[in-house]
């Protein structure tokens, strides 16, 4: 079993393989619309996007007016978000950190978001802890996480079967998609909770493209087939991804048309 330290290596390794910029761009419009509509940005509030990628909310929260950090553990991953700054004509400070040991003083955020990030930090309890920390009295926390039993869920049980298991002190990614669980996560805070779901769309010209985006683009299923591959066992599970993606197709002309469920959690710190 790896260590924790181990863990976020082999964590930054993962998110830096592929090309996650052009996942993020699949996932660019409704999930971060959806999450912005329900914290009410303002110029001049404070903003954290924890895990913020290529920066999908920080760009669109600075450019309503916020002074935005964006922190990732993966910092080759700004390069990408920088050049988006230029098209947004906005600025952002980017940050190198963990969403499990934030740099920041206790209140620092009036508004502390993320779209598909913190879920992925592998011991929730402390990343929940420590978004309630830096979230100011009053301020609210707003995060987009893929549901267990959506696509994205289903995905991470898949290649969950082939790989090994996590250690102990670690939780499964899609739990954080899991209402019981999120309350759970933050029982001992101050922080109020309450629950949307939302569906975002994926388009391919056939399920086979999907795939082979994935396990070329991004980060998880780039490590699974690097490692499945050397095992032998890379094209089971790729033929049961395949399977799930076909089974999900809403279109009916050979194209790829499917939806995955995130669940949307506003929390209200209070005053």
């Amino acid at each position: 079993m790896p260590d924790v330290a181990e863990l976020k290596k082999a964590h930054h390794a993962t998110w830096a393989a592929g090309d996650y910029g052009a996942v993020a761009e699949r996932i660019d419009e409704v999930p971060p619309a959806h999450v912005l509509s329900k914290v009410d940005i303002r110029p001049g509030q404070d903003v954290l996007d924890v895990a913020t990628g290529t920066g999908n909310v920080a760009l669109r929260a600075a450019s309503l007016g916020a002074t935005v950090t964006g922190l990732d553990l993966t910092p080759e991953l700004f390069d990408r978000a920088r050049e988006r700054e230029a098209e947004f004509g906005v600025s952002v400070d980017w940050v190198e950190g963990d969403a499990e040991d934030l740099p920041f003083a206790d209140g620092s955020f009036d508004r502390v978001l993320s779209t598909f990030g913190v879920q992925f930090a592998p011991r929730h309890a402390l990343t929940a802890a420590e978004l309630a920390r830096v979230t100011r009295p009053g301020g609210l926390i707003g995060l987009a996480n893929w549901t267990p039993e959506g696509q994205v869920g289903e995905l991470f049980k898949i290649m969950g079967r082939y790989m090994p298991a996590l250690p102990e002190y670690a939780s499964p990614p899609p739990l954080w998609g899991d209402e019981a669980h999120v309350r759970e996560l933050f029982a001992d805070t101050d922080v109020e909770l309450s629950f949307e779901r939302g569906l975002n769309p994926w388009y391919f010209g056939a399920p086979d493209d999907y795939v082979a985006f994935m396990e070329t683009r991004y980060g998880p299923t780039v490590k699974a087939r690097e490692r499945l591959t050397g095992e032998g066992t890379w094209d089971a599970c790729r033929e049961e991804i395949l399977a799930m993606t076909e089974r999900r197709n809403r279109a009916t002309d050979g194209r790829l048309l499917f939806d995955s469920e995130y669940l949307l959690v506003v929390g209200r710190k209070a005053a």
